[in-house]
């Protein structure tokens, strides 16, 4: 692989330092529309109760209605994970074009970022599945697609860690995470191909959303990117100076 120094994408500067801050204010965003959906966002009926119940001052007769809040925090860190898994395969490409290593390094380190937030996607998913459908789990076209996306991050890092020689990793890894980019345009389409109660379509021309639910939900959706942004400018530097002082120690080795 080459790595042609005056053509390496900048690392440092603005970005950097602003990493930090970015997910400090991404957290702030996700913990504003964390309380405005307990605060502003209206419940939802779920399953009926014995009797009807006093929640927040208003009369309800449904027992599954707080078990819908997850959906704010959920969607947010799924779509969170589609744009990792985006630019992991848009620096793949990269990679596969120029055979750089640095462009390799950047697709690695979105799909770990990726990775974080499939798992958090999962676990808050399962929740809510045994919550509101009384299942740990269910075939539903959704859940089936994005489980198969998550096989896949899981087969890009075995595979990285099965291939010794760094040139047909990297190459192997790219064409990998460019056929785990294809299942995501079919994970977010695949409930307007196949119709489904259990996971509404959300973004329509209406939105789907009242402005009390939508506030909230994007609140947490922009928190949620910054931090994901946040992550990778900070593990992607991480990585950079770990490289420097790996090649500084092999050439006093030398």
């Amino acid at each position: 692989m080459t790595d042609k120094p005056f053509k390496e994408p900048k690392v440092g500067g603005k970005l950097d330092a602003a990493a930090p801050w970015m997910m400090a204010v991404g957290t702030l965003l996700a913990v504003a529309g964390f309380v405005l959906t307990f605060t502003l966002a209206p419940l939802v009926n779920g399953a009926a109760v014995s009797e009807p119940q006093v929640i927040a001052g208003t009369v309800v007769a449904n027992k599954l209605l707080i078990s819908q809040k997850i959906f704010y925090w959920h969607v947010p860190v799924a779509i969170s994970s589609f744009a990792a898994v985006i630019f992991s395969a848009f620096y793949g490409v990269r990679f596969l074009m120029t055979k750089r290593a640095c462009y390799d390094v950047r697709s690695r380190i979105c799909m770990e970022v990726a990775l974080v937030f499939v798992l958090c996607v999962m676990a808050s998913g399962e929740l809510w599945e045994r919550f509101e459908w009384g299942v740990w789990w269910t075939w539903e076209p959704r859940l089936t697609t994005y489980f198969i996306l998550m096989l896949m991050v899981f087969a890009y890092f075995i595979l990285r860690n099965a291939v010794e020689d760094p040139e047909r990793r990297a190459t192997y890894s790219a064409v990998l995470g460019i056929l785990i980019c294809v299942d995501v345009p079919i994970c977010f389409m695949i409930t307007r191909i196949i119709p489904s109660s259990v996971h509404p379509v959300i973004f329509r021309t209406d939105s789907g959303l009242s402005p009390d639910m939508l506030l909230p939900f994007l609140l947490s959706l922009f928190g949620m990117m910054l931090i994901a942004f946040g992550l990778y400018r900070l593990r992607l530097r991480t990585q950079i100076m770990q490289d420097k002082v790996a090649r500084l120690s092999d050439a006093l080795e030398d």
